[in-house]
C-alpha cells in the first residue's frame, strides 16, 4: 500500500492520452478502489482508458502485483503434494473445470480452485456450481484449507481476503465493455491464481469467435504474458492455445453444463470436450509430479474416468460443500426451465460456421448470464446444440433447443441464433482444437504426434 496520494482525474487523463503510469500510481488506484475511496465511475473511466490505450509490461506487472497484494496470499505448505490449478480465459460452453478438477484430484494431485462468475458472453464456474442446489462456494480460508487437505480438491469463489481488488474489478469489467483487454485479463487471472497458494498452473488460452481474444496472434501475446508472470513468481506455468470458433460441447448454460459434465465423467462425452479436458488434466497431473510425461498424464486422467474415481470425487466434493448429490446421481431429477423452443434450419445443407459469441449472447438473453453486475442468473436457462460445424441439416430440422423461464426472451435469442449459424452447400472446416503450447522455453506449435493418448 502506498502512502502517497494522487490526483485521480490526472491519472485517468494521462492514460486516456496514451501515457504511462508508475507502479506507485497504479498501486494507489487499486488501493483506493479496494477501500471504497474511488467510485465505480472513476474506476470505469480508468478501465476504459486502459482498454483503449493498453499498458506496457511494467504497468501490467504493477497492476497484477497490486491486485495480488490487495488481500491475503495463501500458504498451503501444510498440505502434501504439488498444488496445481487450471484457468481458462473463457469460452462458450466451457465447462472443463467441472470435469478436470475431479479427474486430477482423483489422480492424487491437490487442486485448490478459486473461480469466477460469468463474464460477458461466457459462463462462470461459480454460477455453474451454484446451480447444484445447496452447493456452497463461499467457504472461508480456514475451511478452504481443510477441504483441500481432505479431498485434494475445493471449489470456492474469491473471499474478501483473496485478491479483493480483482473481485471488484472483475464484476465492473463485465458491465463496462472492458473485458477483452490483455493487461486486465492477465492481471485478473494471475492475481487470483497466485493468491491461492499454488505451486504450478495450467492455462487454457482460447481464441476464435467465442473467445475474449479472437485473434490467435493476440492470444499468443496473452499466453506469453501469463506464463511470464507465473515464472516471475516461481510457479511452473504452461499455457495451451485452443480454438473457440464454435461452442465447446453441446450444452450451454449453468445447470446444462453441469449435467453434461456428469456424463463426461461417465465417459459419455463430446469429442471436443474430451480432447481438451484430457490434455489439460494430463498436463496438471504431469506438473503435479504424478506422471513423467504429458502422454502418461493423459492416460492417468482417462484411467480415473474408466475406474469411476473421478465421478466419485465429484460426488465427494458436492457432499462436502453442501450440495444435493441426488442431482449428480440422477441429473434427470433436476427441475428444468419452464419454457423451451426449437431453433430450426432455414434450408437444406451443412453447418458451415457458428459464431460462438452470438450463441453465448443468446444464452445470456435467456437468463444464463448477466447484463449488470448485481443481476442473478437463471440456473436452468441455456441452449442445447443438436448440430455443429460439418453436420448435415434439412430445412425445418432442429439445430438447437433454447431453455428459459423468460418466455418473452425467445424472439431476441432466436434472432441471435440466426446470426450465429451459417448453412452452406458444403460442410464447414473443423479447425484444429489445440494449436500452440507456451512455457518458460517459449511458444511452439502443438504436436498431436507427441501425445497419442489424445
Amino acid at each position: 500500500m502506498t502512502s502517497k496520494t494522487y490526483n485521480v482525474v490526472s491519472l485517468i487523463r494521462r492514460k486516456r492520452d496514451g501515457g504511462n503510469l508508475t507502479k506507485d500510481e497504479i498501486q494507489y488506484l487499486i488501493d483506493a478502489y479496494t477501500r471504497d475511496e474511488l467510485p465505480d465511475y472513476q474506476m470505469s473511466a480508468f478501465l476504459m482508458a486502459v482498454f483503449m490505450k493498453g499498458m506496457n509490461d511494467e504497468e501490467a506487472s504493477a497492476i497484477a502485483y497490486a491486485m495480488l497484494h490487495s488481500g491475503k496470499v495463501m500458504d498451503l505448505g501444510s498440505i502434501s503434494g504439488i498444488k496445481v490449478d487450471k484457468h481458462s480465459t473463457g469460452g462458450v460452453g466451457d465447462k472443463l473445470s467441472l470435469i478436470l478438477a475431479p479427474i486430477v484430484a482423483a489422480a492424487g494431485v491437490p487442486v485448490p480452485m478459486i473461480s469466477g462468475r460469468g463474464l460477458g458472453h461466457t459462463g462462470g464456474t461459480l454460477d455453474k456450481l451454484e446451480s447444484i442446489p445447496g452447493f456452497d462456494v463461499n467457504l472461508d480460508l480456514k475451511r478452504y484449507v481443510e477441504v483441500i487437505a481432505k479431498h485434494n480438491l475445493v471449489f470456492i469463489g474469491q473471499t474478501e481476503d483473496i485478491a479483493p481488488a480483482d473481485k471488484r474489478l472483475y464484476a465492473l469489467r463485465d458491465v463496462t465493455a472492458t473485458v477483452e483487454c490483455i493487461p486486465l485479463i492477465a492481471s485478473s487471472i494471475m492475481s487470483k491464481k497466485l493468491a491461492e497458494g499454488i505451486d504450478a498452473l495450467v492455462l487454457d488460452v482460447k481464441h476464435g469467435s467465442g473467445a475474449f481474444i479472437k485473434d490467435p496472434e493476440q492470444a499468443k501475446i496473452l499466453a506469453r504474458r501469463l506464463v511470464d508472470i507465473g515464472t516471475e513468481f516461481n510457479k511452473e506455468t504452461v499455457a495451451f492455445l485452443t480454438n473457440m470458433d464454435q461452442p465447446l460441447g453441446n450444452k450451454i448454460g449453468n445447470w446444462l453444463e453441469v449435467e453434461e459434465s456428469i456424463y463426461c465423467l461417465k465417459d459419455e462425452w463430446p469429442d471436443d470436450v474430451r480432447e481438451v479436458t484430457l490434455l489439460l488434466a494430463g498436463s496438471m497431473i504431469q506438473l503435479g509430479g504424478r506422471a513423467d510425461t504429458l502422454n502418461d498424464g493423459i492416460e492417468m486422467a482417462q484411467a480415473t474416468i474408466n475406474n469411476g474415481s473421478a465421478l466419485k470425487k465429484l460426488r465427494e466434493i458436492v457432499i462436502e460443500q453442501g450440495g444435493d448429490v441426488s442431482v449428480i446421481d440422477d441429473p434427470g431429477s433436476y427441475k428444468p426451465a419452464s419454457h423451451k423452443t426449437e431453433f430450426t434450419a432455414a434450408a437444406d445443407g451443412f453447418v458451415s460456421a457458428i459464431d460462438a459469441y452470438q450463441v453465448g449472447m443468446a444464452s445470456l438473453e435467456l437468463g444464463a448470464g448477466r447484463k449488470e453486475k448485481t443481476q442473478p442468473v437463471d440456473p436452468s436457462a441455456g441452449i442445447v446444440l443438436h448440430k455443429k460445424i460439418g453436420d448435415k441439416v434439412k430445412k425445418g430440422e432442429t439445430i438447437a433447443v433454447l431453455h428459459t423461464n423468460k418466455q418473452q426472451q425467445f424472439d431476441v435469442a432466436l434472432d441471435l441464433m440466426n446470426q450465429a449459424y451459417s448453412i452452406a452447400d458444403k460442410p464447414g472446416e473443423i479447425k484444429t482444437l489445440i494449436t500452440h503450447v507456451v512455457d518458460a522455453k517459449g511458444i511452439r506449435d502443438f504436436d498431436y504426434n507427441e501425445v497419442p493418448a489424445l
